[in-house]
């Protein structure tokens, strides 16, 4: 018999049309319980509340599946993973997949260092840095199948963040609040200079809360100029 917070969380995935059985549920509960404890202690993330945890970060997580469903064992890269959003998620309901996890906190990445082992899910790659140091590696430049991002960070700024990551063919998924019509628009001269091409947008709203969500898929069409990403900080002061 499932628990209120189980029961919520296999709803919301049957609303977005995503199967999930009983082993992968415990898992994201204790992934939760996990990560509320250690936010007593260092700042991972504002929602607090169970239910808003689950709808807010798991559900809304898993809305990338809407634009890639992620089979196989593709390489993919969370930019400013936080607290593992969304890729973690991602990597519990597709354990093949192989995940980069990237975040410039290091409190965050030790955080998901030991909530790997406690969760036992091998397959991942922590990475305590920045976008801009290692999209310019060629260890991680141009070698993922998809990037993934949550940052609150305009398109054009995540664009020279994610788009060097990506090989030719691959793609970016960028996760939005809100409209991402002007972003979209403003982001233009970023994803031409960055070889990237929008190849959709998917509007939903998140279950039982409604809120609005816009995914932007990024194209990888050709290579990304030797000279991005620029120096760390740069993007975000000079965006292209």
């Amino acid at each position: 018999m499932f628990k209120g917070e189980d029961k919520l969380l296999m709803e919301g995935c049957k609303i977005l049309g995503i199967n999930i059985n009983e082993f992968q549920v415990e898992v994201f509960i204790r992934y939760m319980e996990i990560l509320l404890e250690k936010n007593k202690r260092i700042n991972i993330t504002s929602i607090t509340d169970r239910n808003n945890f689950i709808i807010k970060h798991f559900l809304d997580s898993l809305t990338c599946l809407a634009a890639c469903d992620f089979q196989g064992r593709i390489r993919v890269m969370d930019v400013g993973t936080g607290g593992g959003f969304p890729g973690l998620p991602i990597k519990i309901l597709r354990p093949h997949i192989e995940l980069t996890l990237l975040d410039s906190a290091k409190k965050r990445i030790d955080f998901l260092k030991d909530l790997l082992v406690e969760l036992r899910i091998g397959g991942v790659r922590l990475i305590h840095g920045r976008a801009e140091e290692y999209g310019r590696n060629k260890d991680y430049r141009e070698s993922y199948d998809v990037v993934v991002s949550r940052a609150v960070a305009p398109l054009k700024v995540l664009a020279e963040y994610c788009l060097p990551f990506l090989k030719k063919g691959g793609i970016f998924i960028a996760q939005k609040a809100r409209d991402a019509v002007s972003e979209l628009e403003e982001g233009k001269r970023a994803l031409e200079v960055l070889g990237g091409l929008k190849e959709k947008e998917i509007r939903l709203n998140l279950p039982f809360t409604g809120d609005e969500r816009n995914i932007i898929v990024i194209k990888k069409t050709k290579p990304t100029p030797d000279r991005y990403p620029r120096k760390p900080g740069v993007p975000m002061k000079r965006p292209l």
